[in-house]
């Protein structure tokens, strides 16, 4: 599941730059341009992955970014991604895509 955790922050990473290229597109300014290429390396390194028992939680920059299902557990699946609910633990009404499959379904670089 490596493979896919990567995938899956590359398209965080991707969806990041996505935006920042529609400010980019507003300014100009040069000043403006290098704190926001300084803000994205922020961001990509603030991204971390902690493996629990349970999920794998997705951390951007000291704040619950989603969770991954490890293992099937009868309402999810394995690599189903989950909202974070709380630091510690994800909101279980439903799942927001799977990375097993590629499906980022309504996930963003501002989460689950």
């Amino acid at each position: 599941m490596k493979k896919e955790i990567q995938a899956y922050l590359d398209y965080i990473i991707a969806n990041y730059q996505q935006w920042q290229n529609m400010c980019n597109a507003m300014t100009s300014d040069e000043v403006a341009k290098r704190i926001r290429d300084q803000m994205f390396e922020e961001f990509k390194q603030g991204l971390e992955v902690q493996e629990g028992s349970k999920y794998i939680k997705i951390i951007q920059n000291r704040s619950v970014h989603s969770f991954i299902v490890k293992k099937d557990n009868g309402k999810f699946k394995t690599g189903d991604i989950l909202k974070a609910a709380s630091w510690a633990a994800p909101a279980k009404n439903f799942k927001r895509g799977n990375i097993l499959t590629g499906d980022f379904g309504t996930t963003s670089w501002t989460g689950a």
